[in-house]
């Protein structure tokens, strides 16, 4: 749910210019991205992102403001993608669907989205900005539930985050926290867990 991870306006409800400033903010964003893969958080300063942008770091600096600013608006930039979840007719198969989008999203070399996750963990700015990423994600894929519910496969007041969380979160645990060797069958393994928490059986 994360692979088109890349970087939100560090003004809360700025409207999305279009033609050269938007050329700007895609210029800087990709910058951002591949310092972050490069050297971490400590490599994103706002000077090293102005010279490999080849924007200028008054510009920078006016609309990012810092670090945190550019981290944030990464992460919007990717929550304004317009991504929607699979939709294979079963609740159990969506659900592995989203598993592998987030398994190939930590997993490929090198990941912008572990390093986006490290960095929030240096950044509040960047920390509220993931958390926004994900509540949007996770609100988008309650229609994958909602089909289920539909369809019979889940129960009527099944709390479909709830399921997503249960199929989803044990990932991130395994592959970002412990970083563990990546099972084969993660996805489907972590997918039949979400899928009984929606039958009420877990």
């Amino acid at each position: 749910m994360m692979s088109d991870a890349q970087v939100p306006s560090a003004v809360p409800g700025e409207t999305r210019p279009g033609g050269r400033t938007a050329r700007t903010r895609e210029r800087v964003l990709d910058a951002v991205a591949s310092l972050l893969l490069e050297g971490g958080y400590d490599a994103v300063t706002m000077d090293a992102v102005a010279a490999r942008s080849g924007v200028h770091r008054t510009t920078v600096y006016r609309r990012w403001r810092d670090t945190g600013g550019l981290l944030a608006d990464s992460l919007d930039a990717a929550r304004e993608h317009p991504w929607e979840p699979p939709d294979t007719g079963s609740l159990l198969d969506d659900l592995v669907a989203i598993n592998r989008q987030i398994v190939a999203a930590l997993t490929e070399e090198p990941s912008i989205t572990r390093a986006l996750v490290a960095a929030s963990f240096r950044s509040p700015a960047a920390a509220h900005a993931l958390r926004s990423f994900w509540e949007n994600r996770y609100a988008r894929a309650a229609v994958a539930v909602e089909r289920a519910v539909r369809r019979g496969e889940a129960v009527e007041d099944i709390d479909a985050r709830t399921v997503l969380i249960a199929s989803s979160a044990p990932i991130f645990y395994e592959l970002v926290l412990m970083r563990s060797p990546v099972p084969e069958d993660i996805a489907e393994r972590y997918a039949r867990v979400g899928g009984a928490v929606a039958t009420g059986r877990s």
